[in-house]
């Protein structure tokens, strides 16, 4: 565990050079490149070949609600006080639910569910009755494994004791909490004020119920912030103990996120300014003992992210990097994306869309695709370098019948400015991300995309 911790280098200069704009590989092909004209027998297709392998299943549920808007925000949320909205969006996910395990085979004495993910929006938006019954409508459709990794996000200005009752009595062992930045100034200006204790007494009572473990996540480059008030944030949360942190940089786009039109574009911290609170963040999560999984991600040296990074057994999926890579992905609810059968398929943004679909009886899918052979190698090399920060050549072509070198010529005459930069080892057995190259590893794996340049149109995040 000690070369993990010493297996990252923050360079500022290289950091600026390669800070360009690229996918976050949570998916490859990346979700733009989906296709509009894939639907519910699309889906279906994708469950039935799913039931042919086997594998395990990870289940994510997208509960969009929240009582207030985040002006940070970049998720696919409906902002509503009516707290009666789970009794009308629970029997719709029972229903997909339904029609999901009768294809994948995920009921009593079937498919293994090892890993449960709730995401929004707010979770704890849904009173206590009705995460109750969410959990309920789960077990009722799919096997869980003893040991199955339960994971519920949580907003902690909406979080009761007697909700995490509730979860806790469902087996809920994982808790991510949105904290993103502990100044009264920087969280009155994206609307979230939210003050520690409150943060505290959802940790704590967590922690008395048994949660074995607990994230949080934070956000650099918000109006406001300073490097020296974000290091007052950053040792405030540390204080807290959690087993892991994710530590984002804001993606401020007001042309696709209208209500990110409210910031004071005049606010937001240089892009110098920006670069020093990442360094000292490192610095400091280094400091206090976490270990660098890869991109946003700490996480404690006995933590199972940590574990996976150092048996290689680490993936990413839509929630960023992940444990179980041996599981296919279902995901329910409103906009959500599946990761099965060799594809994807994303359903429906709307609410009143995706309600139509599940009510006539149809997967409310409104893209998607069937991956290419190219698709499922360019993915394995990508994933190879993001999560093991190693690919082994040798074992690329005996999994895919290519030669190497020939295959990815291209890609290996792109990477060589990398090298030159120190940050990635040709051999001719592997391709190794150094040290320095491990913060820059979205521009490692980008010359193994054969998407980035199809459609210049698409927008992604910078890639630091």
């Amino acid at each position: 565990m000690n070369e993990l911790r010493t297996a990252v280098r923050f360079d500022a200069d290289l950091i600026r050079k390669y800070d360009v704009a690229g996918p976050r590989y949570t998916s490859y092909p990346p979700a733009p490149h989906f296709r509009a004209d894939f639907g519910d027998a699309d889906t279906r297709g994708l469950l039935r070949a799913s039931r042919e392998t086997g594998r395990p299943l990870s289940l994510y549920v997208h509960v969009p609600f929240c009582a207030k808007r985040c002006f940070f925000c970049g998720c696919n949320v409906l902002i509503s006080r009516d707290r009666t909205w789970g009794k009308r969006y629970l029997p719709w996910i029972e229903r997909e639910a339904a029609m999901a395990a009768e294809l994948l085979g995920g009921g009593e004495g079937g498919r293994s569910t090892t890993q449960v993910h709730w995401g929004g929006g707010t979770p704890t938006f849904l009173p206590p009755e009705d995460l109750r019954e969410l959990m309920a409508i789960l077990r009722r459709h799919f096997a869980f494994t003893p040991d199955c990794e339960i994971g519920v996000e949580v907003d902690p200005r909406a979080c009761s004791p007697e909700q995490l009752d509730v979860l806790a009595e469902a087996g809920v062992n994982r808790l991510s909490l949105g904290v993103q930045d502990c100044d009264p100034t920087v969280q009155k200006a994206v609307n979230r004020v939210q003050p520690e204790e409150v943060t505290r007494a959802v940790l704590d009572g967590a922690r008395q119920r048994g949660m074995s473990s607990l994230n949080i996540d934070l956000i650099y480059g918000l109006p406001y912030q300073t490097p020296e008030g974000f290091a007052r944030t950053v040792e405030e949360v540390v204080g807290l103990g959690p087993d892991r942190l994710a530590v984002f940089n804001f993606a401020y786009l007001p042309n696709s996120f209208k209500h990110q039109t409210v910031i004071d574009e005049a606010a937001l911290p240089s892009p110098e300014a920006k670069l020093r609170m990442l360094g000292e963040t490192m610095a400091a999560l280094d400091r206090a003992g976490y270990v660098f999984i890869g991109m946003d991600h700490f996480a404690r040296p006995d933590d199972p992210l940590s574990i996976a990074l150092a048996e290689g057994t680490l993936t990413r999926n839509f929630q960023g990097y992940s444990t179980h890579a041996d599981a296919e992905l279902l995901a329910l609810g409103v906009s959500s994306i599946s990761a099965i059968g060799g594809g994807y398929a994303q359903n429906h943004r709307e609410l009143r869309d995706y309600s139509a679909a599940i009510e006539a009886g149809r997967f409310p899918t409104c893209r998607g695709l069937v991956m290419t052979e190219d698709d499922h190698l360019r993915r394995q090399a990508i994933l190879d370098l993001m999560c093991h920060f190693r690919l082994a050549k040798r074992e690329i072509e005996e999994r895919f019948g290519i030669d190497f070198d020939s295959y990815f010529a291209d890609a290996l005459v792109a990477l060589e400015p990398l090298a030159a930069d120190g940050l990635v080892r040709l051999g001719r057995d592997s391709i190794e991300v150094t040290a320095l190259g491990r913060m820059l590893v979205r521009n490692i794996a980008m010359p193994f995309d054969a998407y980035l340049h199809a459609a210049p149109q698409v927008r992604y995040s910078r890639t630091v």
